[in-house]
C-alpha cells in the first residue's frame, strides 16, 4: 500500500476496507496519540488498513497566511511520526479553494467512501469538518448510517492542566515550560529538519552550527536553549540551540541554528532532530560581536551544566 497520498481523487486507496481517524494531528501530542492508537488496534482485530486523515497546509493557515499560527510539527515530521504510531496510510490532503468549498457530504463520499472505503471513522472532541465547518460528529454518523461506517469519538486525555490539545502545547512552549510542553506530547519538544548552508557566522565566531530552516512556518518558541542532537552517530550529542531571527546580525527569516559540543564534521543535507532540553534565555539584540561571543559562552557552559543534569536524572552515564 503507498503510505502517502495527497489527492481527493485517485483510484481507492484501501479497496478492502479501512478504519480511518481525521484530524490536524498538529504535534502528535497524547490526545493524537490515544486516537491513531485505537484506530490501529480497531483495524488490526478487523483485518483492515489503518489511515490516518490530515490536511497540509493545515486549515488555519491557509485562512491566515499573513499571519500563519505557530506549527508544532513540519509536514514531513507529522507523516513519519504516523507512520511510526502504526499507519499503514497517510493522507495529507491539499487544503485549498477547492478542498475549502467542499461541502461535508462531498467530502465523506469522495474521501471516506470512494477513496477509502471506510469501515469505521473515529474523530477527537469538536470535531468539524466540510465548507464553513457546518459538519460535526453527529452529522458525521448521520452520514456514515448511508454509507455503511461506523462514526464513533475517542474520550478526552487530559493532564494537570486540562485536555491535552495542540493548543495548550503552544501555549507552554511559548511560555518557555518545556517541562509542561513534555508531558502533554509524551516526550520532548523537538524540531527535525535538512541541514542547510548558512553565512558561517557561527564558525567565524567559534561556535559552528547546524542551521534548520522551517519552511515558512513559525516556531512555537524561541530563544537559546540546551540541546540533545539526534542523527549524528548512535547516540544523541549535546548542544546548545538559537531558535529565532539573530537581531544581533539584522537577520529576518527564523532559524534554528544548533552548535553541536566537540564536533566537527560536515552535517550540510543531513537530517537531524533537535530535542529541546531546557531553556537558557531568550533572544536579545547584542551593541556588537564581541559582546554576543562572551554571551555564547556563557550560553554554553548553562547548556553543558543542564545536560550533565539531565543525564544524571535519567541515568545514562555515557
Amino acid at each position: 500500500m503507498n503510505k502517502l497520498f495527497r489527492d481527493v481523487e485517485g483510484k481507492p486507496a484501501c479497496p478492502q476496507g479501512s478504519v480511518v481517524c481525521i484530524g490536524a494531528f498538529d504535534g502528535l501530542h497524547r490526545g493524537h496519540q490515544a486516537l491513531v492508537g485505537h484506530v490501529r488496534a480497531r483495524a488490526r482485530a478487523a483485518g483492515l488498513a489503518a489511515v490516518a486523515l490530515s490536511f497540509e497546509p493545515l486549515p488555519r493557515e491557509y485562512f491566515a497566511p499573513a499571519d500563519p499560527p505557530a506549527r508544532l510539527l513540519l509536514p514531513r515530521a507529522k507523516f513519519e511520526g504516523l507512520c511510526r504510531l502504526g499507519m499503514d496510510a497517510v493522507g495529507l490532503l491539499r487544503f485549498n479553494a477547492a478542498m475549502a468549498a467542499m461541502s461535508a457530504e462531498a467530502f465523506v463520499e469522495r474521501v471516506l467512501v470512494h477513496r477509502l472505503s471506510a469501515r469505521e471513522v473515529w474523530v477527537g472532541p469538536e470535531f468539524r469538518f466540510g465548507h464553513r465547518r457546518v459538519g460535526d460528529l453527529g452529522l458525521l454518523q448521520a452520514l456514515g448510517e448511508r454509507h455503511g461506517f461506523r462514526a464513533a469519538e475517542v474520550p478526552v486525555v487530559a493532564d494537570g492542566g486540562g485536555r491535552v490539545s495542540a493548543s495548550a502545547v503552544r501555549a507552554h512552549l511559548a511560555a518557555g515550560d518545556l517541562g509542561a510542553a513534555a508531558e502533554a506530547l509524551g516526550r520532548r519538544y523537538a524540531i527535525a529538519g535538512k541541514v542547510v548552508r548558512g553565512k558561517q557566522l557561527g564558525r567565524q565566531l567559534g561556535y559552528p552550527t547546524a542551521n534548520l530552516r522551517l519552511a515558512g512556518r513559525k516556531a512555537p518558541l524561541g530563544g537559546i536553549f540546551a540541546v540533545w542532537v539526534h542523527g549524528i552517530g548512535p547516540a544523541p550529542r549535546a548542544g546548545v540551540a538559537s531558535l529565532g531571527t539573530r537581531p544581533t546580525v539584522q537577520g529576518v527569516e527564523p532559524l534554528l541554528e544548533a552548535h553541536v559540543f566537540d564536533f566537527d564534521g560536515d552535517l550540510y543535507g543531513s537530517r537531524i532532530e533537535v530535542e529541546f532540553v531546557a531553556k537558557l534565555r531568550d533572544e536579545e539584540k547584542f551593541d556588537d560581536l564581541p559582546s554576543l561571543v562572551r554571551q555564547m559562552d556563557e550560553d554554553a557552559r548553562q547548556a553543558r551544566r543542564a545536560l550533565r543534569q539531565d543525564r544524571e536524572e535519567r541515568g545514562v552515564t555515557a
